[in-house]
């Protein structure tokens, strides 16, 4: 059997839990590797080796950093296949997606690459006779990033890439269901010159989270996961003192207006809700038709969605995999088979799909859910599966104000032809990523990505400006030196004057 275990000072570590934890095969259902689950003191090791890197990384000169960086870049693009082939082989998404999450992950990398223009400074001279003013960024020191499992390599990569180039070190504690992609990022660091400990690798379950929460020398923690632990994770971090960006859940709109090109919408509601198996925290998850448009619209995501195949991620043909795990798969199917009863019309019911010589894997099919009720289960809840939420509004007012309702507030798109519409609802809808006839508004690596309300604990988003913000802190230097030509200013306790 595959073992994973840390990667702590730019070495495999085994640890000293003695305990492991099973990473299965969501498309088998089989066991097929053993992780390495963090004790007290592999946290203090992992900490320990990044803040004694961060000794020298921390005052290394930006060229210095970026040089690593590029050649890191280049490592991974020639490697995009391989990590691709772990994230299918432990999270299930097909070839296709897991390469798409590669290249998302790259443009945080290309991001970094460039830091140097994100960390100038700004100068005032002359603000007072002969005394200047300049404001500048320094890095924070150890930086923590915990990671879900639905983007094993791409999540890290929004943060870490950008922490090292501001001059930081890491300690990453990825998902324990899909270990494998994390140890081989960090890896291919090493190859690329990034010096031991300023990338760790630390695996482990709610023990090895709790440890860096606490621990005195980690400056700042990145999270991604479901809203109830980014609230605990933003709690107890900034209860110790550390700042914290955690990113939560979601329940993501589609309004879908009258004038719509409904073949277009449609197309996008299916990629969006059923792509990565749902599992992301961008999926669309509920359509809200406006008016006339929606027996139309339900049927025309229908027809294409019984149209999508489903295997092994690994399999060229297939176009959606299985879920994680199994108790995951049960509890998706679960809002399924109780929607019918709190007055949702089962369109499609995929809790029976099975695929052939694959029984034991986790699978199911596309779930389409109509006349679906705000007091519903599969509303009210983030399934994070392949089940999609049709609701019905008779105004483009009454979508909204549903919308804005939700305790969520990741993303959101808008399907019009209308641009006054589309320019209101940009302005109205309360949502920190907003599509207009895009479907999953993931924004690009040099813009910030992040929700509002019950989506978001912390001030800033993860990666672009808000990132590098985050992994920095200000300073502002006021400098005066003497002129030749200077007499002596004597004493003056009165206050600073600024003419």
């Amino acid at each position: 059997m595959k073992t994973v275990t840390h990667w702590i000072g730019g070495r495999a570590v085994d640890g000293t839990s003695g305990n492991w934890g099973p990473v299965t095969d969501p498309a088998t259902g089989a066991v097929t590797t053993q992780v390495a689950l963090a004790s007290a003191a592999d946290v203090d090791t992992a900490v320990a080796s990044a803040k004694a890197a961060y000794a020298t990384w921390g005052t290394s000169s930006l060229s210095a950093r970026t040089t690593v960086l590029f050649r890191y870049r280049a490592l991974l693009d020639a490697h995009r296949d391989e990590i691709a082939a772990l994230i299918t082989a432990e999270h299930g998404k097909v070839h296709s997606d897991a390469l798409g999450e590669v290249a998302r992950g790259l443009e945080i990398v290309e991001l970094a690459c460039g830091i140097t223009t994100q960390l100038k400074g700004e100068l005032s001279t002359q603000v007072s006779s002969r005394v200047d003013v300049s404001s500048i960024r320094q890095s924070i020191g150890v930086v923590a990033g915990i990671t879900p499992f639905n983007f094993p390599a791409m999540v890290p990569m929004w943060m870490f890439p950008l922490a090292i180039a501001c001059g930081n070190t890491f300690v990453l504690k990825p998902s324990e269901k899909d270990p494998s992609a994390a140890n081989l990022l960090a890896e291919l660091a090493t190859e690329a010159g990034l010096p031991d400990g300023v990338l760790n690798v630390l695996h482990g379950d709610k023990a090895a989270v709790e440890g860096l929460l606490s621990h005195p020398d980690v400056a700042a923690v990145s999270f991604v996961g479901s809203t109830p632990i980014a609230r605990h994770i933003h709690a107890t971090a900034t209860a110790h003192g550390k700042r914290v960006q955690a990113l939560g859940g979601a329940k993501n709109h589609m309004l879908v207006l009258p004038d719509a090109d409904l073949d277009a919408a449609a197309d996008a509601a299916v990629s969006a809700a059923y792509g990565s198996a749902g599992e992301r925290c961008m999926a669309i998850s509920a359509v809200v038709a406006v008016a006339s448009v929606a027996d139309e619209l339900v049927a025309k995501i229908r027809e294409r969605a019984e149209k999508i195949t489903i295997g092994p991620g690994n399999d060229p043909s297939s176009e959606m995999g299985p879920l994680i795990t199994r108790a995951h798969r049960d509890k998706v199917a679960s809002y399924v088979t109780g929607a019918a009863a709190q007055g949702a019309e089962v369109v499609l019911d995929g809790t029976g799909f099975t695929v052939e010589g694959h029984e034991d894997g986790h699978w199911i099919g596309l779930s389409l859910l109509d006349r679906v009720s705000t007091e519903s289960d599969a509303y009210k809840d983030e399934i994070f599966g392949p089940v999609l939420c049709v609701l019905r509004v008779d105004t483009y007012e009454e979508g909204v104000a549903l919308m804005n309702a939700s305790p969520f507030g990741n993303g959101t798109a808008i399907f019009t032809r209308d641009g006054g519409a589309a320019r209101r609802f940009q302005l109205e809808v309360e949502a920190g990523m907003v599509g207009v006839n895009v479907p999953i508004p993931v924004p690009v690596g040099y813009h910030s990505f992040g929700g509002w309300k019950d989506s978001l604990f912390g001030d800033h988003h993860i990666y672009g400006n808000d990132g590098v913000h985050f992994y920095t802190r200000g300073k502002v230097v006021t400098t005066r030196w003497p002129d030749p030509a200077d007499a002596p200013a004597g004493v003056d306790l009165g206050f600073p004057r600024n003419h």
